[in-house]
């Protein structure tokens, strides 16, 4: 799939992944000069929510207005009786200055209407929302579930708004920091992707552009909405949080297994995937890794990546066809439903999770080893996801975003911080629920299949390594480097 744009604000690039053309649009503050063009005609934009997005999107839009020297207020809404109200308040939204209010009368006074609740609220309130919104307004969402949800049904927006998409590829926090540190680095920043699925007026793209540069986006690509959300709720539950917490946990207990003390065994794979190996990604792309290792270590690393890949792409496909087929939706909005009676709980207060406690206490920059076995079971994932979203026509800036960089320099960083609870619920609570159910598949799955491969002595597929090796997304990596933020994200 190829996807072009038009805008008459913004410059847009082509660049070339992998054999295959995409167009770019760069950011950097010094385009906020530009905002009041790209959002010409508009007078307030309402954030519709206070959860993993709505802090940070609200706060980074009104900052870079006010840079921008607009007078476009951004205005967020909540229910009546929210527990968030009182944190938007903290961060300066209010009722006395009118940029706080109830959410459906927010909806109502906005020309852009940035829908930032959980998306199985969404499911619930969006005929109200619908009903709320003017004829000519514009809808705003940073996921494309909503799209599936109405498609389930047989629905789809309203025909007389603008319906686009602006998805940074990180969580909430991570907007909000690296648009912070990017006050004094520009370009920092977490990379977006945009669609325009439905343009009334021919002020659409340049809406969303617009709202991702006043986000510090790096840079934004185009997607669809249903290309979005088949990509990061998939992401989401594959390499970015399910995949990784299944595969540190199935690695720790081999290592305690093998003869490893805790702190070891937890060196060797919590630390060595969120320190080496993510470090290593990300400045340097997925195939140093490999390159980085000697001899011994790459036939370590080839053991597990070849005995991995074929179990990790088993379930990944799975996940993929429940995200595709809408089950995965449908679970979601029951899951909102049943955490009313069971909420959230903290998931590493298991032995190991207590262990990572005294290992991050006692960190130096050498203490955790970037072990081949970890990097080739991590990596046999990771190339799975891509091979599937690339074999379900997704674009190289979306696959290297959902699977490469946003692992690495905007979730990983969390989890190196404090812990797996830590990572995952800073995220929305479609990515909390599809972390915890998948990270348990996962583990099981390569425990009783990779591992004892291994264990037999099975030999190494050859045709994998090779695969591996000459991958185009390997390129594609290292072209999208050269859009990185000099500087990695602080979460301590």
């Amino acid at each position: 799939m190829k996807f072009d744009f038009t805008t008459r604000v913004f410059e847009k690039e082509k660049i070339d992944l992998a054999d295959t053309e995409e167009y770019i649009v760069r950011g950097g503050r010094h385009l906020f000069s530009k905002l009041p063009d790209a959002f010409a005609g508009v007078k307030q934009i309402g954030v519709i929510g206070w959860g993993s997005q709505g802090p940070a999107q609200a706060q980074n839009l009104r900052d870079s207005l006010a840079d921008a020297g607009s007078d476009i207020r951004v205005v967020v809404g909540l229910r009546e009786n929210s527990s968030s109200w009182k944190k938007a308040e903290a961060a300066g939204f209010t009722t006395e200055s009118g940029t706080l209010g109830e959410m459906m009368g927010v909806v109502s006074a906005s020309d852009i209407v940035l829908l930032l609740i959980s998306d199985a609220a969404q499911a619930e309130l969006y005929p109200a929302i619908f009903r709320a919104m003017r004829s000519g307004a514009t809808l705003g969402l940073s996921h494309g579930f909503l799209l599936g949800v109405l498609k389930s049904k047989g629905e789809y927006f309203p025909n007389d708004i603008n319906v686009i998409g602006v998805c940074p590829k990180g969580m909430g926090p991570s907007v909000r920091r690296l648009y912070e540190q990017g006050r004094t680095t520009d370009g920092a920043g977490i990379n977006t992707s945009f669609a325009v699925e439905q343009d009334i007026d021919g002020r659409a793209t340049d809406y969303a552009i617009g709202w991702s540069i006043a986000l510090g986006a790096p840079f934004t690509f185009m997607t669809s909405l249903e290309m979005e959300y088949r990509s990061d709720i998939y992401g989401e539950r594959g390499i970015l949080l399910g995949a990784v917490h299944g595969i540190v946990e199935s690695l720790y207990r081999r290592y305690i297994a093998t003869g490893m003390s805790e702190s070891d065994a937890f060196n060797n794979t919590v630390e060595s995937v969120t320190g080496p190996i993510s470090q290593t990604i990300s400045h340097k792309g997925i195939r140093a890794v490999y390159e980085s290792l000697d001899e011994a270590g790459r036939r370590e690393f080839e053991s597990a990546y070849s005995a991995s890949y074929t179990p990790a792409r088993e379930i990944l496909q799975e996940i993929y066809d429940e995200v595709a087929s809408d089950n995965e939706i449908r679970s979601v909005i029951l899951a909102g439903k049943r955490l009313q009676e069971y909420p959230f709980d903290t998931i590493d207060n298991t032995p190991m999770w207590q262990v990572g406690k005294e290992v991050r206490a006692a960190r130096t920059e050498t203490s955790a080893p970037l072990n081949p076995f970890t990097a080739g079971v991590y990596l046999a994932t990771m190339i799975a996801q891509i091979d599937i979203l690339q074999d379900n026509g997704h674009v190289y800036s979306e696959i290297v975003n959902e699977s490469v960089i946003e692992a690495v320099d905007s979730l990983n960083p969390y989890m190196h911080a404090r812990g797996v609870s830590y990572m995952v619920d800073n995220c929305s609570t479609t990515a909390r629920l599809g972390s915890r159910k998948w990270a348990p598949r996962l583990d099981y799955l390569l425990q009783q299949l990779a591992y004892t491969a291994v264990d037999a002595g099975e030999p190494v597929d050859a045709k994998k390594i090779a695969a591996f090796v000459a991958h185009p997304v390997h390129d594609a990596v290292e072209k999208l480097l050269e859009y990185r933020p000099s500087v990695d994200i602080s979460v301590q």
